[in-house]
Order: structure tokens, then C-alpha cells, then sequence
């Protein structure tokens, strides 16, 4: 199986901040990320859910309903699919977290002359968005794909201590036709009926 992954510091620089301090252990206590909004195409109502990992170092979002694509069976719209999630991170008290690293994972089948891309940015609410890198797929392609957006630990951006600010994860999903047989679907997804693919945000801890 072919897997294409790529990887970048820049995405999950998520806000401005002058103190640094030694990562910690993840805390014991409950963590729970709620789903405020949903918005974008690549996401209708009900097809987003999100899930906490039991050791608290991750959270994953799995999508039902995420697929962009082009061909004769395809509308205008479908080459281009969003989703912009805002997501409430309780954490117990004397924690903050930042988000360390981002795993993207779906399937793709891009025709000879095709291509595919996906992109995200992270931010605080209050905060600029952060800089979309954008991870591209060329045809022929048919199989799972990967992406990572990795950030090193020394540039690690945690949230404010002691306020509720919301998470906002964008992501995006592109096919192009290019030079592929105008006869011909491409396709890239996010999204899986079994639970199987999801993308994972992987918390660095800190205490305040």
C-alpha cells in the first residue's frame, strides 16, 4: 500500500506567546471536546463526531459524510468540500494544552492527470487564523493517503490558562481535473461509515 504523508511546523502555531514552559504528563482527570458548531460542506449536521482517546494525549474527529470530486456525475461544487468545526475543550483545572501534531487520513482515486489536495489551520477563538499548508496528491492515485502537520516542542503554543476559549479546526478537501479524461470521476475523502478513518489531535500538557 502506497502512503503519502508530508509534514510542517507551521499550521499548529495556533496564537503568539512569550512563555514557554517543560511539557507534563497528561492529566488524570476528565477531558471532554464538544462540538459547538459545525459549518461547511464536508461536514452536514450529524456527520462529525468527535471522541476522546482514555490516555488523554489525543482527540479524533470522524467524518460520515466528506468527499470532494470532479467527473460527469459531478456538480460544480462538489471539487471543493470545507468543514469548520468549534470545539469546546474542557480540561481539569491547573492544565492548559496545546496541540502538538494533526493526522489526516482518508482515500483517494485520482485519474492519470488529476490532482487532489487538503489543507487545515488551527486557531483560538480571539486569535488570527494560522497559515493553510497545503498537502497535494497527483493522479494516478488509488489508495488510503496520510498527512501530518507536526509542530517541534519548542514552538508549542498552549492555550490561555483559566479561560474558556473555543478550539476552531478548518480543514478542506480540493480534486482538480487537469488533463484526466474528461470521462472520468476523481475523487478525494475524509470521511469513513465504519469509524476506521479519522483525523487525530495529539495534546501537549502543561501545567499552569
Amino acid at each position: 500500500m502506497l502512503t503519502t504523508m508530508a509534514a510542517t511546523g507551521l499550521a499548529l502555531s495556533l496564537i503568539t506567546s512569550g512563555v514557554s514552559a517543560p511539557a507534563s504528563p497528561p492529566p488524570s482527570g476528565q477531558i471532554t471536546v464538544d462540538v459547538v458548531t459545525v459549518l461547511g460542506s464536508g461536514c452536514p449536521a450529524g456527520t462529525a463526531a468527535v471522541a476522546v482517546a482514555k490516555d488523554n494525549t489525543a482527540f479524533t474527529v470522524t467524518y460520515s459524510n466528506y468527499l470532494a470530486q470532479v467527473g460527469p456525475q459531478s456538480s460544480p461544487t462538489d471539487i471543493r468540500k470545507n468543514c469548520q468545526l468549534a470545539l469546546r475543550v474542557h480540561v481539569p483545572q491547573g492544565f492548559t494544552y496545546a496541540i502538538a501534531e494533526a493526522d489526516y487520513r482518508g482515500f483517494a482515486a485520482l485519474s492519470s492527470g488529476a490532482s487532489g489536495m487538503e489543507q487545515a489551520n488551527y486557531y483560538f477563538q480571539g486569535t488570527a487564523p494560522t497559515v493553510r499548508v497545503p498537502h497535494k496528491f497527483s493522479g494516478p492515485f488509488q489508495d488510503d493517503w496520510e498527512t501530518v502537520d507536526a509542530t517541534d516542542v519548542a514552538a508549542l503554543v498552549f492555550a490561555p490558562c483559566g479561560v474558556d476559549r473555543l478550539l476552531n479546526v478548518n480543514t478542506e478537501l480540493r480534486v482538480s481535473a487537469g488533463s484526466s479524461d474528461p470521462a472520468s470521476t476523481s475523487f478525494m475523502a475524509m470521511d469513513s461509515t465504519d469509524g476506521s478513518i479519522h483525523s487525530t489531535y495529539h495534546f501537549e500538557w502543561k501545567q499552569c
